[in-house]
């Protein structure tokens, strides 16, 4: 059986750190889903069509990875496209304790599901999707935080 992760996130932006993630974990499976959802708590700064083209050039050099979009449980989303783990990256200690209450429950609701925790390079810790946001925002330079990739679409 094919070994499909899923990585979900906003990535609104996609960071430095998502990309680290990605990369370090191509090695651990067949294909990897980068499935940018739909938070009922988050409302999307950047275009949907935006991030799906940043993610796409950000790993244009990968054919086993992906990129979709989907709403609702992530458990149901991994159920429509046959993948039996979550990968998510973790930077802080306060990310561990929040990923790990959702592995469990997303393990109740799907027992076949493995969650795959990826710890940050050190150097990418302090870097989020939400700071860069209020970067942007506020007319600061991203770019040192973002993929090279997507540097000109800035």
């Amino acid at each position: 059986m094919e070994k499909i992760a899923v990585f979900p996130g906003s990535f609104d932006p996609i960071t430095r750190g998502h990309e680290s993630v990605v990369v370090r974990s191509v090695d651990l499976f067949d294909k990897i889903i980068i499935a940018i959802g739909t938070n009922s708590n988050k409302e999307g700064f950047f275009s949907l069509e935006k991030r799906v083209n940043w993610i796409n050039k950000t790993f244009e050099a990968y054919n086993s990875i992906e990129v979709m979009h989907y709403e609702g449980l992530t458990t149901e989303f991994c159920k429509q496209v046959n993948a039996r783990f979550l990968l998510r990256g973790i930077r802080t200690s306060a990310d561990f304790e929040y990923e790990r209450s959702i592995a469990q429950m997303n393990k109740k609701m799907m027992p076949e599901i493995e969650t795959v925790l990826i710890l940050t390079e050190p150097d990418l810790t302090p870097i989020s999707s939400t700071i860069l946001r209020d970067i942007y925002r506020h007319g600061g330079d991203i770019k040192p935080f973002v993929p090279k990739a997507i540097h000109t679409d800035l």
